[in-house]
């Protein structure tokens, strides 16, 4: 196993465990939409029984569930996926956007939303640094991985 795929695999393990979280976080209901920062509105939203919040958790498990598949085709563990080296680029840069423009985002931003995420700051540090990690480690992987086909 070369250094890219050591990376990736890292990348793809963490990803895929951010991917089952948010199954869980459906799993779990209110409480848990509260308390992974979904807020308060989709909280009172799946206490009510309205599909909102599951499909929007279950698109955003199902997209990083595809960016883990992407980080273990790179890393050699499932077979190679169409375009690898560019959504293995793209999947960095969303992890570093989200990771590096997250807090200063929720600082500026207005609205009951934003208001309840500045009142967790410790929650959104803590994602932004989660993110900024995966960010980098999908980037080190895709820039060791190079053109080389496996």
């Amino acid at each position: 196993m070369t250094n890219a795929q050591r990376w990736l695999g890292w990348a793809a393990w963490g990803t895929a465990a951010a991917s089952i979280l948010h199954l869980a976080i459906i799993v779990g209901g209110p409480r848990w939409y509260r308390f992974f920062g979904a807020g308060e509105q989709m909280a009172r939203l799946a206490t009510r029984g309205s599909p909102y919040p599951t499909i929007v958790t279950l698109g955003i498990a199902g997209i990083l569930g595809v960016w883990a598949l992407y980080g273990l085709s790179a890393a050699g563990v499932v077979p190679r996926l169409p375009l690898l080296q560019p959504v293995l680029w793209c999947i960095a840069a969303v992890f570093l956007v989200r990771g590096i423009a997250g807090v200063p985002y929720v600082l500026m931003a207005s609205g009951p939303y934003a208001q309840e995420l500045r009142a967790r700051m410790g929650f959104m540090m803590c994602t932004s640094v989660v993110c900024v990690v995966l960010g980098l480690t999908y980037a080190l992987g895709a820039a060791r991985l190079g053109g080389s086909p496996r």
